[in-house]
């Protein structure tokens, strides 16, 4: 059962980051490819003029870049404390001897932004 959670959820994730990708950083990524473009054919400028102009082109790729693994990172520790909490629940539950735990194998805990979640 947590397998198939673990699977749904990694699931979601790797269509959103695909979508993501398909949608804004590509065309980031093109725009960059313009942009740098431009850069190169200004025959006035100087080599540290154009290299100015092209890292300037890349700033707002990198920072949607750095911005998507942000989010990625506090999802991911958003799930490690769901996990945790859930853990912590199961463990207390068995220490209290429930019954509910013994007749069903299985508790649900409310994680926010996920939703219920049931542990095994």
């Amino acid at each position: 059962m947590a397998e198939l959670q673990q699977l749904r959820v990694q699931e979601a994730v790797d269509s959103t980051v695909k979508s993501l990708e398909r949608e804004n950083l590509r065309k980031l990524q093109g725009l960059l490819f313009w942009c740098s473009a431009g850069c190169c054919e200004d025959n006035q400028a100087s080599m540290q003029q154009v290299h100015q102009c092209i890292k300037c082109c890349h700033t707002p790729l990198a920072q949607a870049q750095a911005l998507v693994t942000n989010e990625l990172g506090k999802f991911q520790d958003h799930l490690a404390r769901c996990t945790t909490h859930c853990n912590d629940k199961g463990e207390d539950l068995i220490d209290a001897g429930s019954k509910a735990l013994r007749g069903s194998g299985s508790w649900t805990v409310a994680c926010p932004g996920v939703g219920m979640t049931t542990c095994t």
